[in-house]
């Protein structure tokens, strides 16, 4: 398996075991992509991909409808998408990915897990070096599919990794690639299961299983914050 295939499989934590919390991610990825590209899935490439997310995590209709219709309900605040950057004990690296309607009181909860589990909040832009951010794509698996054929054709469309996970194929491609893969994925009919941007850490650090102890104690910190939508390290 490849280098960004078993660091995603390593990092699902907590958050996709938790139902409620998927749908609050999700919930607030379908507003944030209706105000940027608009309510019509049918002309909204990433609220279209969520769409069929949703219903792949079984997440109730009514739910996806509300996200909508905050996204168009001028007494709703809006989301803000933040992200911040730190180190906890040992050096680990930390990204966490927020989207919150008070910037204010998520950088000071964010701050507060840092310094209470032993680590530091960093200045924006200051651990970019040490990730490699990438599109990732999920997708169902058919019949008779080559995987070499398939990432052979993708690489011009800017994917450079294609994995097998069990009934489905994972493709992981740069940052800039995502409306180039999504299009050609649509036009040539494959199921998207879900459709992400993660960050692939460029070095991993090794640690006993005391340290990785505390690291995940607070790693579990910044998952239970419900403003939180992704947590990156560079924890091996």
């Amino acid at each position: 398996m490849g280098r960004a295939f078993e660091y995603r499989k390593a990092t699902k934590l907590k958050r996709w075991g938790n139902m409620a919390r998927v749908f609050t991610k999700l919930g607030k990825q379908i507003t944030i992509a209706v105000r940027e590209g608009g309510p019509d899935a049918d002309t909204n490439p990433r609220l279209r991909v969520l769409a069929q997310q949703a219903k792949k995590e079984n997440m109730p209709k009514e739910n996806v409808e509300r996200a909508i219709k905050k996204a168009t309900d001028k007494d709703h605040s809006d989301y803000k998408e933040m992200v911040y950057e730190g180190y906890g004990p040992y050096g680990v690296a930390i990204v966490v990915e927020t989207a919150t309607d008070n910037p204010t009181r998520t950088v000071a909860n964010v701050r507060s897990y840092f310094n209470k589990h032993g680590g530091s909040l960093g200045t924006s832009g200051s651990l970019e070096f040490l990730f490699d951010h990438k599109c990732v794509f999920k997708i169902a698996s058919k019949e008779g599919i080559s995987l070499e054929e398939l990432e052979l054709e993708l690489i011009d469309y800017g994917v450079d990794e294609v994995e097998a996970d069990e009934d489905e194929i994972l493709l992981y491609g740069d940052f800039k690639s995502y409306a180039g893969v999504q299009g050609y994925l649509e036009e040539n009919g494959f199921e998207i299961h879900s459709a992400e941007f993660e960050r692939i850490p460029t070095d991993t650090k090794t640690l006993n299983d005391e340290q990785r102890a505390q690291i995940e104690k607070l790693l579990e910190k910044f998952e239970e914050d419900e403003d939180v939508q992704n947590v990156f390290h560079n924890m091996a």
